[in-house]
């Protein structure tokens, strides 16, 4: 059967830039990136009808030999991944890259797929008149081959010599982001030793996390050339900082930005204020989701950056959410930060989440509550139990349990994509919670790697 029009034209220019094979990825509820790799001549099927695969895909847990099977999710039937033409990217060397989705054999779309759930919320946020745009950080550490710590002498907090001792590995990850589309808009030492972040450019919800997911990809393949490995762990070295997936994000209301020009709060319009207290809100329930992983609770604590109590800035790094003014100093605009969210999560069902439980928050026209102006920390007890400002948890089973609870994040996520969540995060707490830190941060600090 020929190819069609649209796979023709990515073969043939795939083959005019010298690409042999094409990978294509999903990411799991327990946040691991998943791949199938085909030929060129293999990439239409690739996209249409897709390549089959597991349902247990959606339950593979994070010490490489969990499956979580239960409910609806066995080792009986199959499904396809079909990856997004329209998303392809090159990566050189040969190889090319596409994000991938996943559908039943009759092409009905998969209620377990991440990427799927959230192009769901963002219809629903279209039907409604909202458009969100998302932007992403990514911080990881920079380990030995075999997860090792590395040197860390010259190292200081956000230093120049981080940048020059590794000179060569962030120059190559710039030029290898940029030849791929990338859109990196800045890149810099962090505050741990041998820690980097990268934030990239604000992009609608879907191909945000796309993003994100490629440039994994893209640090990894450079830090493998340097000899080199990438943590996307949440606490690598247990005592040592933690490493955190920030999500951005702003809204339009037919064209009009919700988060400033307004009377409100820090100039935001009624509706933006509602969906900050719709995700303030909804957050102890959908903790399990953004950062709910067995190392998770080691990050979230006060004094860490984490945002570990749940209230909201401006410009405050101990809030849950974070306040970004517009202005000369940031031009894409107001926005809000998501502090919470860690590279254990999966994007996508982390935005789904944000984005579905500010669209509650509209829904419901909740009130924002006031402005936490001042680090969490020196306030009295008191103080932050009359402003509402509740202590995220730091216990797995707590997190979980509130997630599986959760009416509203299975009216936002589903039930099948929560229960998968639960199962794979529950599998990691039975198993491992019995750990001292040392020894989780030992055993699971390439876990997420790719």
């Amino acid at each position: 059967m020929p190819a069609k029009p649209l796979a023709a034209a990515a073969i043939a220019q795939l083959e005019s830039d010298g690409v042999v094979s094409l990978v294509g990825t999903v990411v799991n509820p327990a946040g691991l990136v998943h791949a199938k790799t085909v030929p060129l001549r293999r990439v239409g099927a690739f996209a249409d009808p897709g390549l089959g695969a597991s349902p247990v895909w959606h339950v593979f847990a994070i010490d490489q030999a969990g499956i979580v099977v239960g409910g609806d999710v066995g080792v009986v039937g199959d499904q396809r991944i079909r990856i997004d033409l329209e998303q392809l990217r090159t990566l050189g060397d040969g190889l090319a890259w596409a994000p991938g989705s996943f559908f039943g054999q009759d092409g009905s779309p998969d209620p377990l797929c991440a990427r799927g759930t959230l192009a769901a919320v963002v219809d629903r946020l279209a039907a409604t008149g909202l458009e969100a745009m998302v932007g992403h950080e990514m911080e990881f550490v920079l380990v030995g081959p075999d997860g090792a710590r590395l040197p860390a002498h010259l190292w200081a907090q956000y230093g120049l010599a981080g940048v020059l001792e590794f000179e060569g590995f962030v120059k190559d990850v710039t030029e290898a982001a940029t030849k791929a589309g990338v859109a990196i808009e800045q890149f810099h030492p962090e505050y741990g030793a041998n820690q980097f972040e990268i934030s990239l450019a604000p992009a609608p919800p879907v191909a945000a996390a796309d993003q994100l997911v490629l440039l994994r990809i893209i640090v990894s393949r450079v830090a493998r050339r340097h000899g080199l490995r990438v943590s996307l762990s949440p606490v690598p070295f247990a005592g040592a900082v933690g490493s955190g997936a920030h999500q951005h994000f702003s809204l339009l209301h037919d064209g009009i930005p919700l988060f400033s020009g307004g009377q409100g709060a820090r100039g935001m319009r009624a509706s933006g204020e509602a969906a900050v207290a719709g995700v303030l809100a909804g957050l102890p329930q959908a903790q399990a989701v953004l950062c709910g992983s067995i190392l998770s609770g080691l990050r979230m604590q006060p004094g860490s950056w984490s945002g570990a109590r749940v209230c909201w800035g401006t410009e405050n790094r101990e809030a849950a959410v974070r306040f970004l003014d517009g202005g000369p100093g940031n031009p894409y605009g107001a926005n809000v930060e998501v502090k919470v969210v860690d590279p254990a999560a999966n994007p996508y069902f982390a935005t789904a989440a944000i984005l579905g439980l500010a669209l509650d928050g509209i829904d419901r026209e909740l009130a924002l509550p006031p402005e936490t102006t001042v680090d969490p920390a020196t306030l009295t007890d008191q103080e932050r139990t009359a402003a509402g400002m509740a202590l995220l948890s730091d216990s797995q089973s707590v997190a979980v349990g509130a997630l599986d609870e959760s009416s509203l994040l299975r009216g936002i996520l589903g039930d099948a994509a929560v229960d998968a969540i639960v199962a794979v995060r529950r599998y990691e707490h039975e198993n491992y919670g019995q750990l001292a830190p040392e020894a989780l941060a030992e055993k699971f600090r390439l876990a997420w790697s790719v």
